[in-house]
């Protein structure tokens, strides 16, 4: 699995590089189909913003994907907040396909229904 950290208007930092990878990087914990995570850290420059520093997360799944977005104060919180929201989203995702995957279908009631007459 690859992280990708990427900036828009605003100098990436390997203290924050660092911080970004560690936070998204234990979402891996939660499921082990993930194929990469693209990270977007991006800040507002006009001063009237109040949550001014933006973290978008792509997270790429081999059967789909998930996508988080959390603005805060600093660029730190925003990436706490959006790891959080990316952690829920992804066990969420987890839990739908393994559910999808226990449902019964036609041709498989049809099958054991035949198998079980014999």
């Amino acid at each position: 699995m690859r992280i990708t950290v990427k900036g828009r208007n605003i100098e990436i930092t390997d203290a924050i590089r660092s911080y970004a990878e560690e936070k998204i990087g234990k979402v891996m914990n939660h499921y082990d189909q993930i194929q990469s995570i693209d990270v977007v850290l991006n800040v507002i420059k006009n001063p009237s913003v109040s949550n001014s520093h933006t973290a978008e997360v792509l997270c790429k799944f081999i059967s789909g994907s998930v996508k988080a977005e959390e603005s805060a104060e600093s660029m730190y919180a925003s990436i706490d907040l959006v790891s959080d929201k990316l952690s829920r989203q992804v066990k969420k995702f987890k839990e739908k396909q393994i559910t999808s995957s226990k449902t019964s279908s036609i041709r498989t009631d049809a099958i054991n229904e035949e198998v079980v007459a014999e």
